[in-house]
């Protein structure tokens, strides 16, 4: 056990002594989110308009995957234009001027461009400039890992304000050819303002588990267009520029996964599945998350599903579902909740919140 004893009032530093007498540094800055904001495309696309596209049926959809219409976006509306508009609205919620903000990471797997990373096209809409500005590849863990580097940047007081965004158009990937995959996935964005606290202020992220399986790499895959397989006519061809996924081990690791990264995001915090006011796992699909419901033993009122009319929006999906649990007044100051994530890579990622933002009306803007 570390004893931790604070070098100076305000500081933001502790100096750990462990039993071997070496000292270690802890960071102290509690930090907490200040302000969430959603962007979804007007755009659905329906069960009935997929019965018109491939052989499938609205009854084989919902049966198997829970999901009844997705957020399409329009042509000329891409990745970094969602994650915009999240932006604006999640300072707006934290009543902050894109000023005030000193770090921007933004997840996604459908960057607008190979480069440069779409956090600093946010950025430059935004009209900010001189801070650190970066995207990073989890997929639908994605805003998890976010939050946690974000965090453990805030903490350490070298930022104070940070804008984490999970932004997926994941449309422009799909192969609407492929009834295995194109019924699964929706467009949308959500953004967080994550604020740096006085030390000994409540704390609001209290935890985090982040994990990666690389042997699982190629259960979902975007083939082509990286170095691998660049562009040509024989992959164009080939369909391999459309993601691929074996949907059967993928269910598998996601309904383990879920259950047992919540199960260690909570231990670190040295609490238990009894203490959780509200699980938010990622939307991918109904069956997965009743499955880990269930061996979570966590009462269905305690569970956030959204998947129904977005789908599976990837990196944005937690975000979502948190936005809408604040929306139906499910979320309140001092409950506790665990947000948890799988995807592509095969990566994993829990958060866990201590809620201490009072509701004012978080806002969801519509991208035309």
């Amino acid at each position: 056990m570390l004893d931790l004893k604070p070098t100076g009032a305000g500081t933001g530093t502790a100096v750990a002594a462990r039993e071997d007498g070496v000292q270690v540094r802890a960071n102290v800055y509690p930090v907490q989110v200040a302000g969430v904001g959603i962007a979804i495309p007007e755009g659905r696309l329906t069960n009935a308009d997929l019965e018109r596209m491939v052989e499938t049926t609205d009854e084989w959809i919902v049966s198997r995957t829970g999901i009844r219409e997705r957020r399409i976006a329009p042509p000329d509306v891409a990745t970094s234009d969602l994650a915009l508009a999240a932006a604006r609205a999640a300072l707006n919620d934290a009543a902050m001027e894109p000023g005030e903000i000193d770090l921007i990471i933004v997840a996604t797997i459908t960057p607008d461009h190979s480069f440069p990373a779409t956090a600093c096209l946010v950025q430059a809409g935004l009209g900010i400039a001189n801070i650190p500005a970066y995207d990073l590849s989890a997929g639908c863990s994605g805003l998890a890992y976010a939050i946690d580097q974000a965090w453990h940047a805030l903490s350490s007081g070298a930022y104070k304000n940070a804008l984490v965004i999970g932004a997926d158009t994941l449309s422009r990937i799909v192969d609407f050819t492929d009834r295995r995959t194109c019924v699964l996935f929706g467009d949308g964005a959500a953004a967080l303002v994550l604020s740096r606290r006085e030390p000994g202020a409540t704390p609001g992220i209290l935890a985090s588990n982040l994990g990666a399986d690389g042997r699982g790499g190629s259960l979902l895959i975007l083939p082509a267009g990286g170095s691998r397989l660049p562009a040509s006519h024989a992959t164009v061809a080939a369909r391999q520029h459309y993601l691929q996924m074996n949907g059967q081990e993928v269910f598998k690791f996601a309904v383990r996964i879920l259950e047992e990264s919540t199960r260690r995001v909570l231990a670190k915090a040295g609490l238990t599945v009894d203490d959780l006011d509200l699980f938010i796992p990622h939307q991918a699909n109904i069956r997965i998350i009743e499955a880990a419901r269930e061996r979570l033993g966590i009462p269905p009122e305690r569970v956030i599903v959204n998947v129904d009319h977005y789908g599976n929006t990837s990196a944005a999906s937690i975000g979502l579902a948190l936005a809408e649990a604040l929306q139906e007044g499910r979320l309140r100051p001092g409950m506790l909740v665990a947000m948890t994530g799988f995807g592509t890579g095969l990566t994993w990622g829990s958060i866990l919140l201590r809620w201490t933002k009072e509701p004012n009306g978080t806002p969801a803007v519509t991208e035309r």
